[in-house]
This record gives C-alpha cells, sequence and structure tokens, in this order.
C-alpha cells in the first residue's frame, strides 16, 4: 500500500475510531485524524511486530482492524494527557 493509501486508511481509521471513543479527547476532529494517521501506523507497525502480518492490501479486514486498533490507542493515550493537563490548571 502506498502513502496516500495508508493516509487515507489512517485518516477514515481515526473517525472510525472517534466515533467508538467518544468524549472529549482535546483538540477536535483535526487533531482526532492526524492521531488516527498515528494509531493506523502504530497499528500496522505492532501488527507486524507482534502477528507477522502483512499489510500490502488496502481492502483487508486485517489492516482496518489493526489501524483502527492503533488509532483507539493513540486517543486513549491522548485522552490521558489532555485530561491530564486541564486538572493541572
Amino acid at each position: 500500500m502506498g502513502f496516500l493509501g495508508f493516509l487515507l486508511l489512517g485518516l477514515i481509521a481515526g473517525a472510525i475510531a472517534k466515533l467508538i471513543l467518544p468524549g472529549k479527547q482535546g483538540g477536535g476532529w483535526i487533531v482526532t485524524l492526524i492521531l488516527g494517521v498515528v494509531g493506523a501506523l502504530l497499528g500496522g507497525w505492532l501488527g507486524g511486530l507482534i502477528f507477522n502480518v502483512n499489510l500490502e492490501e488496502f481492502f483487508s479486514i486485517q489492516t482496518w482492524l489493526l489501524a483502527i486498533g492503533g488509532s483507539l490507542i493513540v486517543l486513549l493515550i491522548w485522552g490521558f494527557i489532555t485530561g491530564r493537563n486541564k486538572n493541572r490548571a
């Protein structure tokens, strides 16, 4: 999968992760979509490392599940970081 395909996958995975994990993570939709791209990269890396999954196809269910899972992880971490900063101020 090329860079643009992975970027599109990350944007969609970030939107899906935001729908699965509603609430205030801070930053709005633009930050959520950027975090989705980071999460898709994380999910792809972890999937290749842990499960030895080849993420070459855009329409593979494994690719989508790993990208959404990675996006959920990144959104949770982002929510903890931004939530902690609000409590300090």
